[in-house]
């Protein structure tokens, strides 16, 4: 129902983030107004959301719901995911507010310190709001519960970048070392490689990974 929306306003957005650094006079005007904008719509669909939301928690807190999921998705295998601080999380994430976001994620894996979803969410936060080290932890963290070589491969891959941006480059070289080892064919680990072996370029974290929010 929202992905048109949020398509658009990511669109806008970023729009304004690459043309404002170089915009001049009417242009940077332009881009200024569809900032505040954005800024508008954000709050005030978040607003709504919250109202609805505590509207949605009342309830079910004072009704008698049956005990079968109305949909087959898995509440069983991750009853984090139904909690109201892990869909307003990734109604943050989606609507870039990143520090709201992890505020919400951080009381899920409080609650739910193994939450995959949770720790992949927080990381991806602390990278965009630039803290490194506490991406790293909860990376870190999800090393030890996955199973699956590509996601691992994914993972280090990260890290990798987090010790790279960090200009630690023996381990961040590591690191991707240990992410081609779990998938070979995975790019970017190759690619930031030989950033760090010209200590200088862009870093991959890995699209495939932010796909997975």
């Amino acid at each position: 129902m929202f992905q048109h929306l949020f398509a658009e306003m990511n669109q806008m957005l970023q729009e304004v983030v690459t043309d404002y650094p170089k915009a001049q006079g009417a242009r940077r005007e332009e881009l200024l107004c569809k900032y505040n904008l954005l800024h508008r719509i954000s709050d005030h669909v978040m607003d709504e959301w919250l109202v609805f939301a505590e509207k949605l928690s009342h309830f079910r807190d004072n009704m008698e719901l049956p005990d079968e999921p109305l949909e087959p998705a898995a509440p069983q295998e991750a009853p984090e995911l139904s909690m109201e601080s892990f869909v307003r999380g990734q109604g943050y994430y989606k609507l870039l507010m990143y520090r709201q976001c992890i505020e919400q994620f951080k009381g899920v894996v409080q609650e739910y310190p193994d939450s995959l979803a949770a720790r992949l969410y927080l990381a991806m936060a602390y990278l965009q709001e630039g803290e490194g080290e506490a991406a790293w932890v909860h990376l870190n963290h999800m090393l030890n519960l996955v199973r699956e070589r590509k996601l691992k491969a994914m993972i280090y891959n990260a890290m990798g970048c987090i010790r790279a941006s960090q200009e630690r480059f023996p381990e961040a070289q590591e690191l991707f070392g240990l992410s081609l080892q779990h998938d070979p064919a995975l790019p970017e680990p190759t690619v930031n490689l030989e950033v760090c072996r010209k200590r200088g370029g862009q870093l991959q974290y890995g699209s495939q990974l932010v796909s997975l929010l």
